[in-house]
Formats: structure tokens, sequence, C-alpha cells
């Protein structure tokens, strides 16, 4: 016969516990039982109550082996499930560079198409940063739907408009957009793998550098143009010099939206922005104001979007009326309190949880 499994200190005090309760009871019974129907006397009387000490007694003990061992199930399922949820995690991460690469892959076998001369040239192969950044996008931007749902809302800007360039154009949900309601437009975006998806799409785009692009274009050529989510990968000469050939290369009255992630909302910074490793510098909406206002642009205005829902935010105390209005020092005292709170969170509110990007919209004169 083999020897007796191990029981851990847990298992054993719980056992032990259930033992004493058990005991316990059977002997509060049988007093019970014994005195059922008849007077106590004296003796009996303190019998009984000593053993009904004792028995509330074990019951505490052995309550308490319950609720740790409760807890220590409750922990181990916890434990359990996050190990699956972190594996789902690096499944999802590993699936979404996988699909693109897929996608690129399916992409090299299909034999190239006779064009014209003048048609785009070829696009090469994708290096694999480009479809390791795209899927990053996929994955923490949103999907395409979300994407264009946003960027939905600056489609009026453009009415009437010809000849509109998107400036790193990504994967082409704006000018999908653009197509849809009638705008002449095309892209340019210097990730190979988001011109390949813009292209699969039938959009007008190319590869290469947004400012080369530009400067190839001819003087008050432009209807109009716009860059969402690009500045922030910018170096502030870079951009300096973005902002003064494209104020040139627009026509008199045609507009220049530029959308990128709010610096001044805390969340937005500590999220958004420095999650992705490829961002420069973060700017200011005052600063991109200005920046707009310097190169001539008129009627420049800030336009918020995306605001942080209202669960993630501080909430306020609301108290009752009699509370507010009483006279007792004591419920005074608590009013002011949940006053201060009250101001104290609508500040952290203005500076930690508002819009998590913005837009510096404005005109050529």
């Amino acid at each position: 016969m083999g020897a007796p499994e191990p029981v851990d200190k847990s298992e054993r005090e719980r056992l032990d516990a259930d033992a004493r309760y058990n005991d316990a009871l059977t002997v509060f019974d049988r007093i019970v039982a014994a005195a059922r129907g008849r007077e106590l006397s004296v003796e009996e009387t303190e019998q009984l109550l000593h053993t009904l000490i004792v028995f509330l007694q074990q019951i505490t003990a052995f309550v308490d082996t319950k609720d740790r061992a409760l807890a220590a199930g409750l922990r181990t399922r916890f434990e359990r499930l996050e190990a699956r949820l972190t594996d789902i995690d690096e499944l999802r991460t590993r699936v979404g560079v996988l699909q693109r690469q897929v996608r690129v892959s399916d992409q090299a076998r299909i034999p190239p198409r006779v064009t014209r001369s003048d048609a785009p040239a070829a696009v090469p192969p994708v290096p694999q940063q480009d479809i390791v950044y795209v899927a990053f996008e996929d994955q923490f931007r949103g999907s395409d739907e979300t994407v264009a749902a946003k960027l939905s809302t600056y489609v009026p800007i453009f009415a009437g408009a010809s000849d509109v360039v998107d400036l790193g154009c990504g994967r082409g949900e704006f000018l999908s957009a653009l197509k849809a309601a009638g705008v002449r437009a095309r892209g340019v975006d210097a990730n190979a793998e988001m011109i390949a998806v813009a292209r699969d799409r039938g959009l007008d785009v190319q590869l290469g550098d947004a400012l080369e692009y530009l400067r190839s274009t001819d003087d008050e050529s432009l209807g109009g143009a716009i860059a969402t989510q690009v500045v922030e990968h910018l170096a502030p000469p870079y951009l300096f010099a973005l902002l003064d050939v494209v104020a040139r290369k627009l026509r008199p009255g045609a507009p220049l939206v530029i959308e990128t992630i709010n610096p001044a909302c805390w969340l937005a910074f500590f999220s958004s922005y420095i999650r992705d490793l490829t961002h420069v510098r973060p700017i200011h909406p005052d600063t991109l104001l200005y920046l707009l206002r310097a190169n001539g642009f008129e009627r420049v205005q800030i336009r918020y979007s995306a605001p942080v829902p209202d669960h993630v935010k501080l909430r306020s105390i609301d108290l009752p009326a009699e509370i507010l209005s009483s006279a007792d020092p004591s419920l005074s005292a608590l009013a002011r309190t949940a006053h201060a709170v009250n101001a104290n969170a609508a500040i952290l509110n203005s500076f930690l949880f508002t819009h998590l990007d913005y837009a510096a919209v404005g005109f050529r004169p």
C-alpha cells in the first residue's frame, strides 16, 4: 500500500477546522436534544452556554478556512484566465502581422499588368518594418471602418473642391470618403504597405515623401490638402518647410486640414502619443494654430474630436439639497469638502480627460 498523498498547509487547516466544527456541532446537538421538553438546571445552562461558545468559535475558524480556500481558488482561476488573455493578446498581434505578410505575398504572386507609360510606377517590395507598422495601426488606431467614420467629418470642408491631396494618406480611408463624395483627390505616403492597400482599393496614390511631392507640383494647383495623424511624425524643420510649401501650392480659398493627437489631453499623450515609436514631437493646439496663421492661412480654427467617455473621467460628489443647505456645522463641513473635491475633479478632468485628437483648419487667402 503506497504512502498517502501529501496535504498542503491550507488544506490541512481546512480539514482540521471541518473536524472541530463537526465535533462541536455534535456536542451541541446532543445537549439540545437532551434538554428538549424540560427546564434546564443551572449546571446544564452553564454547560449549554459553554458548548455554544465553543461551537461559535469553531464556526469562525470553519468560515475563515472556507473563505481562504475560496479566495485561493478564485486567485488561481484569475491567474489562469490572465494567462489565457495574455496568450490571446500575443496571438492577436502575431495574426495581425501574419495577415499583412500574407497580403503582401499574395500581391507579389500576381503578374504585373501592362500599363500606360505615364501610369504610376509599380510599388517596390514592401519592407518588413512597413508591414509591422501597418499591423500596429490596425490594432491600435482601429479598423478601416472606425477610421473612415472618424475622418468623414472633414469631407464637407472639401465640398466642391478638386485636385485635393492627402499627405500621409495611409490606407486611403479619407481618399475613399472623398471619392464617394465625388471629390477628385490623390494621396502620397512613405509606407509601401499602406500604398499597396490604398491601390488595392482603386485609389490614386503614390509612394514617396510628402514634401518632395508638394515641391513637384505647380503653384496654386491644389484645391485642398489634408494630413491626418501625420505631423506628430515630423521634425520641426520638416514641418516648417511643409507648411510653407503647401501654402504656395494651394489655390486661393482652398482649405488645409491638419489632424493630430491632442497632447493637451494627458490621457491622449500618455496613451496614443507615447505608444507609437515613430512619433517625433507632440504639437500643442496653440502651436499648430499659430503655425497656420504664421504661414498666411486665414479663418484658422481648432476642431476637437474623440471626446474622452464620461465613465473614464473623475466623478463629482452629489449631495442632497438638505445637506447643502443645512446649518448643522458637521453637515456644512461635509458640503464644503464635497465642493472642494468637485472643483478639483473638474480641474483634473480639464487636463486629463478632454479630447484625444484635434484638427487645425485654415484657408489659403
